[in-house]
């Protein structure tokens, strides 16, 4: 066998490795098939993130009747690739993960493909300067994650609060080493042993909280772990691992008793408007009957400490709308969800057949569904709040004070630690004495 110079033709190169050319013909037909069993790959992928998805069929209707994508239908292709990798792969997905989604796109929509650029893709992502459809889209969803509406790891100028780093109150008898944290992580997303999950779920917990205070890897907890959208009860164990039984269990002692008929004395006196009147009647009737669930006017959590409305505030419920929203029975929760456009903070997701009588709850965080193991409007609450500690969730900028005033006061959670509003303390001064 001899060596042979390299021929080169542009920017691609075959090297003869043989005098044979038969053995040549070989070594190029191995490379093309390398390279269309990758297109292929890469196009079924796409295929089935968009047969999966709401609205994946209709794009893919609309290309085979016209060959093409309108602007608006190319948009809403670019938006669910881009949820599903950034869902998979985190909000800065590997360069190699954004070829491959733009590979998959001409791989399965031909038409699409740029004749004059060098992979056909670039338009979507060119790997040379990073730019295109696929890369923009990414860093609006990053943008969106960012500085004091950020869900994750806001950096705070105080010690307290739902992000902030902390010891343990107990801390499990295993612990584990990375290869069992995969492995158990690996076994909890197979098992339909719920006592098996909330054993690992209680083994793996160092292992998450790592990962929780970790930048690049705070949001990927629920995929990660995705128990938590089908076990109820996750939540709680975790709050309790960090905080003790004792912290867990001062809200739902504690409102009731001592600061619910506290605060609808106190609503009385802000400014009057019938949407709080609705939220007054509504806690008075429920005071002396825990089975009262009133669903969006359910005013046992609560209420936001801001004083009279003046101008630049908003009302109870604009409020009211950053904490729970309502949905008929029926309503597909994946359509709700696929409808969020913007990363928000967490609220709950109230389903029932009339806003009087809820069936079930739901924690909404990172476009995914947590299901409350409270029925009750004021478990749900508590089940929500204990959330933004358990994942590192900030609070909602419009409802900081309320959470603020609720960690501090009734929870007793960074007592003197906390950054908290001057409105909070006064609040919190009329509740106590």
């Amino acid at each position: 066998m001899t060596q042979a110079p390299s021929v080169s033709s542009g920017e691609s190169s075959v090297e003869i490795v043989s005098c044979e050319s038969d053995d040549t013909v070989l070594l190029s037909d191995d490379s093309l098939t390398r390279k269309r069993r990758a297109e292929d790959e890469a196009g079924i992928l796409v295929q089935k993130i968009l047969q999966s998805k709401p609205g994946g069929d209709a794009i893919m209707r609309e290309y085979h009747k016209t060959k093409s994508l309108s602007d608006s239908t190319r948009r809403k292709m670019i938006n669910i690739l881009t949820a599903d990798m950034t869902e998979k792969h985190s909000t800065s997905p590997p360069k190699r993960i954004r070829e491959m989604y733009a590979q998959g796109i001409i791989a399965l929509f031909p038409y699409l493909r740029d004749p004059y650029a060098k992979h056909g893709y670039e338009h979507y992502y060119d790997p040379q300067s990073g730019q295109g459809y696929l890369s923009w889209k990414i860093k609006n969803i990053q943008r969106n994650r960012a500085p004091s509406e950020t869900r994750r790891c806001v950096s705070q100028s105080f010690s307290g609060g739902p992000s902030a780093q902390r010891e343990a109150s107990s801390s499990t008898e295993v612990i584990l080493t990375e290869e069992q944290c995969r492995e158990a992580v690996s076994l909890m997303k197979h098992t339909s042993e719920v006592d098996t999950v909330k054993v690992k779920m209680s083994e793996t917990f160092q292992y998450r909280r790592k990962m929780i205070r970790d930048p690049s890897s705070c949001a990927d907890v629920l995929t990660q772990f995705p128990r938590y959208l089908d076990i109820k009860g996750l939540i709680e164990l975790d709050f309790v691992l960090i905080f003790g039984e004792k912290t867990s269990a001062k809200f739902l002692e504690r409102w009731p008793t001592t600061f619910m008929q506290k605060a609808i004395q106190q609503s009385k006196g802000l400014h009057f408007s019938q949407d709080l009147q609705d939220l007054i009647d509504s806690a008075e009737s429920a005071v002396g009957n825990e089975s009262v669930v009133d669903g969006e006017r359910e005013s046992k959590s609560p209420p936001s400490p801001q004083g009279r409305k003046r101008p630049g505030k908003i009302s109870a419920s604009q409020a009211e709308k950053h904490l729970v929203i309502f949905k008929k029975t029926g309503t597909n929760i994946q359509e709700h969800l696929d409808s969020i456009e913007e990363s928000t903070q967490p609220y709950l997701l109230a389903v029932g057949t009339k806003k009087s009588s809820i069936q079930g709850y739901y924690i909404i965080l990172d476009k995914k569904a947590i299901p409350c193991k409270s029925v009750s409007g004021l478990g749900a609450f508590d089940e929500l709040f204990k959330a933004h500690f358990v994942f590192g969730a900030s609070y909602s900028k419009v409802l900081h004070n309320m959470y603020t005033f609720t960690q501090t006061t009734v929870y007793e959670i960074d007592i003197g630690k906390v950054k908290e509003s001057p409105r909070v303390a006064d609040f919190r001064a009329r509740f106590m004495h």
